[in-house]
């Protein structure tokens, strides 16, 4: 295979289009004292223009020809690694870091999602993805585009829409739309529920999302049933879309 054509097995659409790519970057903001970490830079359109800018950018790139390509960028180091891979805890070495990145439409929620948890000193990140992703993640309760991603990266950040991004802008062209969103953290020392259980409450409810709550509830924890609508003051007939990420973190604390 020729290792410049992007590789259907690693979800690669490059972006071409130069005033996207400055677009995205202005809205990262980055400064000389900036520490940047790029996911998926492909063949460098950002990296390029972030060499620029910030002061320090971590590259991580799967595909070792590209990989290797993107170190004649001033300031760069890259690792050839998958980022599904990563320890973002480990992040937060670096306080203040930013994350930036054309994420492959087929990890990006399964990245997001680790990224959102795992790392709690970045200060900003902006990525693109599916613009049917971008729409579930910044999602408010009682829509079809709420559930179990909205929830879980909205406990842990605060996600914004920026703009939507064509498929013309990439080679080869994607049949989708894109978008490109912004996370910032919630600024909180301390979150007061237990990620997992959250986790496992939000997919157990949105697996069942059109089944009223205490149908749900008293399938998996019937002895707990009568307690947990007492202490939430929860109607048993609302549907898991109708609740915040606040009220299932609150219920997560009480059912398990």
């Amino acid at each position: 295979m020729n290792p410049s054509r992007p590789k259907k097995s690693l979800g690669q659409n490059f972006l071409v289009d130069l005033n996207v790519a400055r677009k995205i970057v202005d809205r990262l903001e980055p400064g000389p004292a900036d520490q940047v970490v790029e996911i998926g830079p492909g063949k460098g359109v950002l990296t390029r223009l972030l060499a620029g800018k910030a002061g320090s950018i971590l590259a991580l790139e799967k595909d070792r020809k590209l990989a290797f390509d993107l170190e004649k960028y001033p300031g760069v180091q890259v690792i050839n690694m998958d980022a599904l891979q990563v320890d973002w805890s480990r992040l937060d070495r670096m306080p203040g870091v930013k994350i930036i990145g054309n994420l492959p439409y087929n990890i990006a929620q399964v990245l997001l999602w680790d990224l959102a948890a795992g790392c709690r000193g970045f200060s900003r990140a902006v990525v693109m993805v599916q613009k049917e992703a971008a729409q579930r993640i910044a999602a408010a309760p009682g829509g079809r585009q709420y559930g179990a991603l909205s929830v879980w990266i909205q406990s842990f950040t605060v996600p914004r829409v920026l703009f939507k991004v064509p498929p013309g802008v990439f080679r080869p062209r994607p049949r989708v739309e894109s978008a490109v969103i912004e996370l910032r953290p919630r600024l909180q020392d301390k979150f007061f529920f237990v990620p997992e259980h959250l986790s496992k409450l939000t997919r157990i409810l949105f697996q069942n999302r059109r089944k009223q709550l205490g149908k749900i509830i008293k399938t998996y924890w019937n002895n707990k049933t009568k307690f947990v609508f007492h202490r939430s003051g929860l109607d048993p007939t609302t549907r898991p879309e109708q609740l915040s990420p606040e009220q299932l973190q609150g219920l997560s604390r009480l059912i398990f």
